[in-house]
């Protein structure tokens, strides 16, 4: 879908293939974040104490952990009822408003099954999920092909100023994948201690790169041959109709497995937030508010524009969130202890002033401020006016975070003493 939105947009195919790598290269970041979960044999949401103290990191998890999480759920939900419908549709049931809730709720209800039951429920689920989406996946891609204009250019080609706009946004766009994974060492913490940390980054970040850039540049190349405005109708009509049903179907259990590490995720900020719940209860909680958000994306707006501009608002936060993250990391050296980070008392060395480090509250708050500075999505933003709507909010953010974390980190005196381990 995110493949032909830049064709939609206006970009060439090759414009469009070039956008797709350089927007996926930011799953390096995402394998960078790994590394911090073998060495703490924490999640995420615990060891970004080391960034923002122990009172710092409920709020960071509020907003960056929990809120983010829930809007991805959302999305993703939206999308996996997007393609049920049409299969209620073709079974003879008409897919009124009470249809469209059920089907919301029971997609929903099966995603947090399996995100209750946690870790070795995935591991064990997505090995076979993985084949057969596989296999269906080379199908499609069979039929996209054999429809693809490779020499595909709009009628009316963008140029200057507004090319350049188109670009970034779209690298933004596509980056807005990757840079989601904030999270990625909920996963990688049950990894040895020992694990190599290269072999991490690299492992991690490849396993997000090829499967995006196969499945966007597929979108791109549909998008020349069909109109992807409707990314779902869309490629019906390029495949076979026997094929359509097994389609959809794979769109379901393909979202829902996403969605399911996602509501993981989403289920441990909320209990780092400070809430003293069972996980299975925080998953309820974020089920109930992403259903909600779901029926209005798709009873009340346009799915496609909704998406386009959550994914491309977000990486005004996510951005420098990971920036700061991965920064962390890097300074240092990927040593992280575990056990000094679960200590929640005005004794740990994470404590910081007042259960905040203003290392990483302030960093994050102007990363945060100068990428708002030059977002254009659902608003414009100063800079981004100034420059004739070229939004920069990505790379501005992302630089703006690190290096304010860096120096204020390196000029402080308990900052990167705290609780290294050996």
């Amino acid at each position: 879908m995110l493949g032909g939105a830049l064709v939609l947009m206006g970009l060439s195919l090759g414009q469009a293939i070039a956008v797709i790598v350089v927007g996926n290269l930011f799953w390096l970041l995402t394998g960078l974040l790994a590394v911090s979960g073998p060495a703490s044999g924490t999640p995420s949401e615990v060891i970004t104490r080391a960034m923002y103290g122990i009172r710092g990191n409920r709020v960071n998890n509020a907003i960056t952990g929990w809120m983010i999480s829930v809007c991805y759920f959302a999305l993703n939900l939206a999308a996996a009822a997007t393609a049920a419908f049409s299969l209620v549709q073709k079974a003879g049931i008409t897919t009124n408003t009470g249809v469209k809730i059920t089907v919301v709720v029971v997609i929903a209800a099966l995603t947090l099954t399996i995100s209750v039951y946690g870790h070795a429920t995935i591991v064990r689920l997505y090995l076979p999920i993985t084949l057969a989406l596989t296999a269906v996946f080379a199908v499609v891609a069979f039929g996209v092909l054999g429809h693809t204009d490779f020499s595909y250019v709009p009628a009316e080609p963008l140029t200057g100023a507004d090319l350049w706009a188109t670009l970034i946004a779209g690298v933004t766009l596509i980056a807005s994948g990757p840079l989601s994974y904030t999270t990625s060492a909920d996963f990688s913490r049950y990894l040895p201690r020992t694990t190599s940390p290269k072999a991490i980054v690299g492992w991690t970040a490849f396993g997000g790169f090829l499967p995006s850039i196969i499945v966007c540049s597929l979108g791109a190349f549909a998008a020349t041959a069909v109109d992807m405005t409707d990314p779902q109708t869309a490629l019906e009509e390029i495949l076979p109709g026997w094929f359509t049903p097994v389609f959809l179907l794979a769109l379901v259990l393909g979202t829902i497995s996403i969605n399911a590490l996602t509501a993981y995720s989403a289920g441990l900020a909320l209990q780092a937030v400070g809430l003293r719940i069972r996980r299975s209860f925080s998953v309820i909680v974020d089920g109930f508010v992403a259903v909600s958000l779901t029926l209005y994306a798709v009873l009340v707006s346009n799915f496609l524009d909704t998406v386009s501009n959550v994914l491309q608002l977000t990486v005004v936060l996510l951005g420098p969130s990971m920036a700061v993250y991965a920064t962390d990391i890097l300074l240092r050296q990927g040593r992280y202890d575990g056990l000094a980070l679960t200590d929640e008392s005005p004794g740990s060395p994470f404590w910081f002033t007042a259960g905040v480090n203003w290392a990483g509250a302030l960093a994050l708050a102007a990363g945060t401020t100068a990428a708002a500075l030059c977002v254009n999505t659902l608003y414009t933003g100063p800079l981004a006016q100034t420059l004739g709507g070229v939004d920069l909010a990505l790379p501005v953010g992302v630089v703006t975070a690190s290096a304010v974390y860096a120096i204020l980190m390196r000029g402080s005196r308990d900052g990167l003493g705290a609780a290294v381990s050996a």
